[in-house]
């Protein structure tokens, strides 16, 4: 244990410390650089990039607009995290948090400001009257507990497993335990039931999918699935491929995705069409 890190009486910041994502945190807030923002035509704009908390806002607009809700036409705007256009001024008036997805509602009188990708969920499901379910306060709970869960999946789980400039145990391990365990609450809580929620398809779906569904089918982080035995969560991985299998989530996946197949990336969506015509494939 001598070789053991011990923490300074004051901590300072170590850019080069930081590995993959070294370049996209720091520790103040603000912007770094002057830079509007594109707007388009329609009421939503969004500002995102497909990381599991971006899917949620792209899946939601699609299953809006696949239920019919015409006034939910919205323009996807990538945006490049690894390039820091998060702390760009404009990104920073809409989300000063410098996350995304970040959106302005222009729908109403007054442009409207949303950040965090849960209360994005919540303003257009009231907005929409729509996902929330007959059940909300149960639906609004599950909602919560992604949100409040997701940074172990992500910021822990994922970062020392996957990201991290070494592998250390005790991080994964610690992590890993947690992950498994949110694991089993889904697994359990969808023993009877349908949806995460109930028997009804909500926001608490979308939002949880994006997350631990992608997980349960091996979307994120290589190798995850099998280092967390995914497939003995029989009850997870059957609602896990079934929400998968859903058109609007299909398309949600593609929208301001960077990686993975061209056929797949739609890095702008500015309308229903640009599935069929604007993914890298297509343009390059």
């Amino acid at each position: 244990m001598s070789d053991a890190y011990q923490p300074p009486e004051i901590w300072e910041w170590d850019a080069e410390s930081g590995g993959k994502f070294a370049s996209i945190n720091r520790p103040v807030a603000g912007p770094t650089h002057d830079r509007e923002l594109p707007v388009g035509e329609h009421p939503f704009q969004l500002y995102s990039l497909a990381t599991p908390n971006g899917v949620k806002a792209t899946v939601m607009f699609e299953e809006l607009l696949e239920a019919g809700h015409s006034g939910a036409e919205y323009d996807a705007w990538l945006i490049k995290i690894g390039d820091g256009d998060q702390f760009g001024s404009g990104f920073v008036d809409v989300n000063p948090n410098s996350k995304i997805p970040a959106l302005m509602d222009r729908s109403g009188p007054e442009p409207v400001r949303v950040f965090e990708s849960g209360a994005i969920l919540l303003h257009l499901a009231e907005k929409f009257d729509a996902f929330i379910g007959p059940r909300r306060a149960e639906t609004l709970s599950w909602l919560m507990w992604q949100m409040g869960s997701g940074p172990y999946i992500g910021g822990g789980f994922g970062h020392f497993f996957a990201y991290a400039p070494e592998k250390l145990q005790y991080p994964i391990d610690r992590f890993a335990m947690e992950a498994k365990r949110q694991l089993d609450v889904l697994d359990r809580n969808l023993a009877d039931r349908a949806f995460i929620a109930g028997d009804t398809y909500t926001i608490a779906d979308i939002a949880i999918w994006a997350w631990y569904g992608q997980l349960a089918l091996g979307r994120l982080y290589d190798g995850a699935d099998r280092f967390l035995q995914v497939q003995s969560y029989g009850n997870l991985q059957r609602w896990a491929k079934e929400i998968a299998e859903r058109p609007a989530v299909k398309r949600g996946r593609m929208v301001n995705k960077v990686n993975g197949d061209p056929a797949e990336q739609l890095h702008e969506r500015h309308d229903a069409g640009d599935f069929e015509t604007r993914t890298q494939d297509r343009i390059g």
